[in-house]
């Protein structure tokens, strides 16, 4: 489903191998792979998991500004609570509040055995038009 977002294609989203399963205002989802996104020990990169994070919610806001308005990641906060080694992480960022002008998220990544990995908000600005 990434190839069908508009924008995506040759961005972090690709080099970290991002998919996105699910893309709505209210709710979307995604994965990405531990390998080649881990630090020097072989975990789980801390910045890996909010680039998904941010991610998923910036993808979320994008549809509910839709097609003449754009939206812009203005905080993240994510708390990592264990890492992985291996496999695929999973990730859903879920609406808290759709306003006019600000979209907010809660997003929770999880391993492959469901076991949550990090927890992270997101709070996008909607603007008026794409930034240049």
């Amino acid at each position: 489903m990434t190839d069908t977002l508009p924008g995506l294609g040759g961005t972090l989203i690709d080099r970290m191998g991002i998919e996105i399963l699910h893309a709505s205002a209210e709710r979307t989802t995604g994965t990405m792979p531990v390998a080649g996104n881990t630090q020097p020990y072989g975990l789980l990169h801390g910045g890996a998991s909010a680039v998904l994070a941010e991610t998923l919610g910036s993808v979320a806001a994008m549809h509910h500004a839709g097609p003449d308005r754009a939206a812009v990641g203005i905080e993240l906060n994510v708390t990592h609570h264990r890492s992985a080694r291996d496999g695929l992480v999973h990730g859903e960022a879920v609406a808290i509040s759709l306003g006019r002008t600000l979209a907010s998220y809660a997003i929770t990544i999880t391993d492959d055995d469901g076991r949550r990995i990090c927890t992270g908000r997101l709070t996008c600005l909607v603007i008026a038009e794409p930034p240049a």
